[in-house]
């Protein structure tokens, strides 16, 4: 039978990750060339028929949107999914909780991307009481070979955290609030995970140490800096699905070449002729 991945740090706390890094080099050139190479990265991916997932978990207001749109801003829409993940529809009650993610599974040739994830079910409904003990207990058991389904069919997945302090979330709750145009952005459960910031760090803890593999680890990205945070999140990002992958673009089939030169007129560069 086969053995489980192991875990690599049974000994994880928040306590130990900063949540503020320095930006290394200009934003501007560090982000360009991280959406270039992800654009690449994708029609690799498009090309030879993979299948990439991105699960992005974080406080709120860590800034999962702005990696997210800097990321989606160069990728060709047409082989990507975008899913904002909430609580589970009615239709959904009374069934087992990963059995709603499986219809989001990316299809050949596609990434999906995850706001938030199947990990709500160790995270808020653990935090706020919204299933039994027994039953988030278990889940961290069920996630971890759901997912090692998926990589042992060849989906490549990626996990990031987006950490950031109470004080800087704190003020970036003022700073929407300050903002007619994302005042929308605060709620009532912003709020109120607020004021369970310690539950939901110990929640988050266990979800590190216990969903936290050698094929599909936890990446906590310090997000105090929101322009560090972005790119070291892309980086992250790129850098893992890219494991393994081929990079080089195809080459055109002679037929095709021939054609542009017969038929077209075409000059054909020095490494067609």
């Amino acid at each position: 039978m086969d053995q489980p991945d192991a875990m690599p740090d049974a000994a994880f706390t928040l306590a130990d990750v900063p949540t503020r890094a320095k930006l290394a080099g200009r934003y501007r050139d560090g982000l360009v060339a991280l959406q270039a190479a992800l654009r690449t990265l994708q029609l690799a991916y498009m090309r030879q028929g993979l299948r990439g997932i991105v699960v992005f978990e974080g406080w709120d207001a860590s800034g999962k949107g702005g990696v997210i749109r800097r990321m989606a801003s160069v990728l060709e829409p047409r082989a990507l999914n975008y899913w904002s993940i909430g609580p589970p529809p009615a239709r959904w009650q009374g069934r087992h909780h990963l059995e709603r993610f499986w219809q989001l599974l990316p299809e050949a040739g596609r990434l999906a991307v995850f706001d938030r994830s199947w990990y709500g079910r160790v995270l808020v409904e653990r935090v706020d009481a919204l299933t039994e003990r027994a039953a988030w207990q278990r889940a961290y058991r069920e996630i971890t070979d759901f997912e090692r389904m998926l990589l042992d069919d060849g989906v490549h997945i990626v996990k990031l955290f987006m950490h950031i302090s109470a004080e800087e979330q704190r003020r970036r709750f003022k700073k929407r609030l300050a903002d007619p145009e994302k005042r929308w952005k605060l709620s009532v459960a912003d709020i109120r995970n607020w004021e369970q910031r310690d539950a939901y760090a110990r929640a988050i803890e266990d979800m590190i140490r216990l969903t936290s593999t050698e094929r599909a680890p936890w990446h906590v990205i310090p997000a105090d800096n929101k322009k560090a945070a972005r790119v070291e999140a892309l980086r992250v990002i790129h850098d893992t699905l890219a494991e393994g992958v081929d990079l080089r673009p195809p080459t055109i089939d002679a037929e095709t070449a021939t054609a542009a030169r017969t038929r077209l007129g075409l000059d054909l560069p020095g490494d067609l002729q």
